[in-house]
């Protein structure tokens, strides 16, 4: 599938941005915060996208990288928030602030989001937290697990402590085992760190 596309843009709005590629324009629906991130009509850009696809319906999702792409996909998984939603919610608050409310539990800060009602944050809150980590020193220790963290996220595992629980696994690894032995090994040990 589409993982980004890199063209011209075409021109924006405040709910899609139009790029050239190909001689082909694409009608790419994005956060309100990454359409200004673009540059302005006739500059090369690359948005990375995401295709929703319905019996009756089509529509290309894109985002400023990948990072904001990962945020898209953990808010279609919180019960009543669809893709419109999602990009409403995006278009709302930045991505460290919502990072930063997640983790502290603000949800004030996120009950103030516009498309965000009480009863919707809540869920959010106890669907998200630590599924969006992506700080530097959270990506530095993990960067050639990233699969393997991502991997344990979707059992349900924090994210941060999936990176801890590797890290230390990564200690008790003996040497001269192949990259797929160590990542099998690396991935057992680090369910019994964070079952411990």
């Amino acid at each position: 599938m589409f993982n980004s596309i890199q063209g011209i843009v075409g021109g924006k709005n405040s709910e899609a941005a139009y790029i050239m590629t190909g001689g082909v324009e694409w009608e790419i629906s994005m956060p309100s915060t990454d359409i200004e991130q673009l540059p302005s009509a006739g500059g090369e850009c690359r948005v990375f996208t995401w295709l929703y696809h319905r019996e009756d319906h089509m529509r290309l999702f894109g985002f400023s990288d990948e990072v904001r792409r990962n945020t898209f996909l953990e808010l279609l998984k919180v019960e009543g928030i669809g893709p419109k939603n999602a990009l409403k919610i995006m278009g709302g608050i930045g991505q460290d602030d919502l990072e930063s409310a997640l983790e502290t539990g603000d949800l004030v800060r996120l009950e103030a989001v516009p498309g965000l009602g009480k009863k919707t944050a809540q869920k959010m809150l106890l669907a998200l937290k630590g599924k969006l980590i992506h700080t530097p020193a959270a990506t530095a220790v993990v960067s050639p697990y990233g699969d393997l963290v991502n991997a344990l996220a979707d059992m349900g595992y924090d994210k941060r402590a999936a990176a801890e629980a590797i890290a230390q696994a990564e200690k008790d690894i003996p040497a001269g085992l192949s990259q797929a032995e160590k990542e099998k090994l690396l991935f057992k040990n680090a369910i019994v760190n964070l079952g411990a």
